[in-house]
């Protein structure tokens, strides 16, 4: 069992640390053993991918909706990887262990970090899928803005998602956790989800749309992911341990 970091001093900040590293431990051997965060992910990515094979083979394809169906998989891909979080621990009675071994912030800071690497796996194996179905000529892409674009577009992701995954656990709504999940995520998600989409659309498209536009969405980005997680940090402890 963690010992709960003690407030203050290098001793409590090295504790805060193991505890989250612990508690991303945790996840990482949980999800070797079941690979069901993975599985389900990488299935609904392939699948969705492959129906979108078959519908647009042969059919041209605007810059903007190739942008747009990236980040409508990577967004589902995330719900769906990403909604047991928490919902685990309270179906399998671990929720109160975990609660009593590390404070709530090293809680949030390890499952986040588990569910920001799944995620960034998930991109990088997704998108290069996405465009050997969806190609975009050669040279006209912007590597790096892309790169930049998908990295902070999944902090935001992973950040809301995990905060939310605790508080849909929270509630009594037993098999409906999963459904309201849902619901929850996507009025939040919608800021990251358009600043993602216009960034790709830069890195897509760099000839076609202004470099200020893109600028304006990755910084957008950047914003959200600062106010997400620092919301998430300073509300998790209230919602944890109700």
């Amino acid at each position: 069992m963690l010992a709960k970091p003690r407030s203050g001093g290098a001793t409590g900040l090295s504790l805060w640390v193991h505890s989250a590293s612990a508690v991303f431990a945790k996840e990482a051997r949980i999800e070797w053993r079941s690979r069901h965060a993975l599985g389900t992910t990488l299935l609904f990515t392939v699948s969705t991918l492959a129906a979108m094979a078959f519908v647009l083979a042969q059919k041209a394809v605007g810059t903007d909706v190739k942008a747009a169906l990236l980040w409508i998989v990577l967004l589902f891909a995330a719900l769906t990887g990403l909604a047991r979080a928490f919902v685990r621990e309270e179906e399998l009675g671990t929720a109160d262990a975990l609660r009593l071994s590390a404070v709530s912030s090293a809680v949030y800071a390890g499952k986040l970090a588990f569910n920001l690497l799944l995620l960034l796996l998930v991109e990088a194996i997704a998108t290069p899928l996405f465009l050997a179905v969806l190609p975009i000529p050669p040279g006209e892409m912007n590597i790096g803005l892309l790169v930049a674009v998908l990295f902070l577009g999944g902090v935001g992701l992973a950040a809301a998602a995990t905060f939310i995954a605790a508080l849909v656990a929270q509630t009594s709504a037993g098999g409906g956790r999963g459904a309201l999940f849902f619901i929850v995520a996507f009025p939040v998600l919608m800021p990251c989800l358009m600043a993602g989409v216009g960034g790709t659309l830069g890195a897509f498209a760099p000839l076609a749309v202004p470099a200020q536009l893109a600028h304006n969405n990755v910084v957008m980005l950047v914003s959200y992911d600062v106010v997400v997680v620092a919301a998430a940090f300073a509300l998790f402890s209230s919602i944890w341990e109700a």
